[in-house]
């Protein structure tokens, strides 16, 4: 077998890390620092937090905080525009996937004459970033481990950048970032989590033996703390574990690709900007359950991640448990599981399917089953 694995070079793992952010990124060099974020993370207080550390190590600062979800291509533009114009020499991603992605592009074209559109796609990027940190405060996207960033262009189409260069220097794990956050968007992130654990492991393009167990790991962390921390919000020891199963997922679907639940998530994103996790929590059960034929074997493997102390008699047996497992756990998080209660329309269906199988069709070579525009047209009217 031939593969390739990349990794992020230094991982901080600690509560209350952010008040570190100035000492690490001291140690990169840089002395002017833009900290890409949402509104919302300046109003929790966590920008400030990361501009007084870094202003505490001598470190002038800018914050960007008009990230939005899904984050448009003009959004991402400016905050390059912004970096660039003020000689940012670093650059921090602090909130979830939608400012960890923006903070990528920003390190990377901040320091370039490219525009964004010349590195949509596989390895178009050219030169270096700047020094980059990633700090996320939700456990879903695995963004701060990975070389990619996904942003939504003009046509309201996502597009993906996959370049090395977007591997950040470190990330930094603050599960104290984490113990405020809303019921939904804790188990939005910890689906999403858990469907990079699981389509990683199950990818037919770039499955490797150091991302599956990677996967399993994660999908161990995930299952036994994610309904933990939904019921429990202010468990600590179980958003730390979330937060470490995240990254861990993060690094094995990087190296090993993710599938068809990303690529039916996706439109949904674009065009009826439900929230990335929650997207894929909708069509999550659905899509594992048509898989099953193909990926029977690969499923009863992940079965005791999920379902502890049972010993099945059959590979069937297994692969099945898992499969239920899945379909209780997404109603059980509380998050709306219809298409119709979140504003999707029904004649958008076909032509989400078509838009799915022309336009993403990379996502659906990774599924370990083929899909036709009408089977993915009968999942999207499956959960309507």
């Amino acid at each position: 077998m031939s593969f390739m694995f990349r990794s992020v070079p230094r991982v901080v793992c600690e509560a209350g890390g952010i008040a570190k952010t100035g000492i690490l990124m001291k140690e990169l060099g840089a002395s002017r620092v833009t900290i890409v974020c949402d509104p919302g993370i300046v109003k929790l207080g966590f920008a400030q937090k990361a501009q007084d550390a870094l202003e505490a190590a001598g470190i002038a600062v800018q914050v960007f905080s008009d990230v939005e979800a899904d984050p448009p291509q003009k959004i991402v533009e400016a905050a390059i525009t912004g970096a660039r114009d003020w000689k940012a020499d670093g650059v921090i991603g602090l909130g979830g996937g939608s400012s960890l992605d923006s903070a990528k592009l920003v390190a990377l074209l901040a320091n370039s004459d490219q525009t964004i559109e010349e590195i949509y796609g596989v390895d178009k990027a050219t030169g270096d970033r700047l020094p980059l940190i990633q700090i996320p405060t939700t456990a879903g996207t695995g963004s701060e481990v990975t070389w990619v960033s996904v942003i939504t262009d003009n046509d309201h189409l996502k597009q993906v950048v996959y370049t090395p260069q977007l591997m950040p220097d470190i990330a930094l794990l603050d599960a104290e970032l984490t113990y405020g956050l809303p019921q939904k968007v804790t188990a939005a992130t910890g689906l999403d989590a858990m469907v990079h654990a699981i389509e990683g492991y199950t990818s037919r393009t770039r499955k490797n033996p150091i991302a599956d167990g990677m996967a399993v790991t994660a999908l161990l962390l995930l299952g036994k703390n994610l309904m933990k921390v939904i019921e429990n919000p202010g468990d600590k020891e179980a958003r730390s574990a979330m937060l470490q199963g995240s990254l861990i997922a993060g690094m094995a679907f990087a190296n090993a690709s993710v599938a068809a639940i990303h690529g039916l998530a996706y439109p949904l994103g674009a065009r009826f900007h439900i929230p990335h996790g929650h997207a894929n929590a909708l069509v999550m059960a659905q899509v594992i359950r048509f898989n099953l034929p193909a990926a029977k074997k690969l499923y009863a493997e992940l079965a005791p991640c999920l379902i502890e102390g049972v010993d099945f008699d059959s590979e069937d047996a297994a692969a099945e448990a898992f499969v239920k497992r899945i379909e209780e756990m997404v109603p059980a998080s509380g998050l709306e599981i219809r298409l119709r209660d979140l504003g999707v329309t029904e004649e958008s269906l076909p032509e989400m399917a078509e838009e799915v199988f022309t336009k993403i069709h990379r996502l659906i070579d990774s599924n370990p089953r083929d899909m036709t525009a009408k089977e993915i047209e009968a999942i999207y009217r499956s959960v309507y």
